[in-house]
């Protein structure tokens, strides 16, 4: 993921003007719980393991949850609408980056062809 993000100019353009760290908790996995992160700002885009460094918001959610919205078979919206996802931290910082959010698809999508989730 993280070269997906490297590599991607749309990215690097938005870390120039965005700013937000989010870090990601999936709960229940088959590893126990998994904590990965996504840093943006300052002209950087990053995504690694463990919390953001500059933590603005905490998604956590399930690892059923997790996979479902990963695999496309429950769409991200309806999670966060049933609850599903619970959020922590400022939630502006969400609502500022959705460009930010939409350019990661690309990423996610190679990401996402090349997982098996068991």
């Amino acid at each position: 993921m993280q070269a997906h993000i490297a590599a991607s100019e749309s990215m690097s353009h938005l870390a120039q003007t965005h700013s937000i760290g989010v870090t990601q908790v999936v709960t229940d996995g088959p590893e126990g719980n998994v904590l990965y992160h996504l840093q943006v700002g300052n002209g950087i885009a990053t995504f690694g393991a463990g919390p953001a460094p500059l933590e603005n918001v905490r998604l956590e959610q399930s690892w059923d949850t997790a996979v479902a919205v990963a695999t496309e078979t429950v769409p991200a919206q309806e999670v966060f609408i049933k609850g599903l996802v619970r959020i922590s931290g400022d939630t502006q910082y969400i609502i500022d980056a959705v460009p930010v959010f939409a350019a990661l698809d690309s990423a996610f999508e190679a990401v996402r062809n090349l997982t098996v989730y068991e």
